[in-house]
């Protein structure tokens, strides 16, 4: 009966999906620059990963970039810049003209305003030197902010997803990095 049971153990182990935990967790502020909770960062081999936990938001179906300029001044985070768009695309994930490289899916917040969800950014990377192509930090780094509504994926400039609600300086793990 015990080998059962530590074989059931392993079995269940095994097929748990194990997620990293990415670098350093990196505050996401409200508009009132409360601390809501967190992004982590890291590297994967199709681009790079984030991880967002936060409470404390509306519930329903936000949209959510990664945006230029590496600051997050609240309250309406308009210091984070435009999206992150190294190729001069135009926005949306269903944009014949696009996507920019800072269009990620939408996120939903459950009704109890927590949200848990991980995001990636494909063909980035946060592993190389600024300016390096598909490198998502520069000189002023970057940010990921959420929005106040739903990316429509197809309109310039974002989707219509409305005001900024949440921000994020984006930070690469300074143990991996290289360069």
């Amino acid at each position: 009966m015990r080998k059962i049971a530590i074989a059931a153990i392993l079995l269940l182990t095994a097929c748990t999906a194990v997620e990293p935990t990415g670098g350093p967790p990196m505050p996401l502020v409200n508009s009132a620059g409360q601390s809501i909770g967190t992004v982590r960062a890291w590297q994967t081999s199709g681009g790079v990963a984030f991880r967002i936990d936060a409470r404390g938001l509306p519930h329903g179906v936000h949209g959510f970039h990664v945006h230029q300029v590496g600051r997050c001044d609240p309250p309406g985070f308009e210091s984070a810049g435009p999206h992150w768009n190294p190729t001069a695309r135009k926005h949306g994930l269903n944009n014949p003209a696009g996507p920019h490289a800072g269009d990620l899916r939408n996120v939903t917040v459950a009704a109890n305003g927590v949200l848990g969800e991980t995001v990636t950014v494909a063909g980035a990377n946060l592993l190389v030197p600024p300016g390096t192509p598909g490198a998502v930090l520069d000189a002023d780094g970057a940010a990921l902010v959420l929005h106040a509504q739903a990316d429509d994926h197809v309109t310039d400039p974002s989707g219509n997803s409305g005001g900024r609600i949440a921000c994020a300086i984006i930070q690469p793990n300074p143990e991996v990095r290289r360069g």
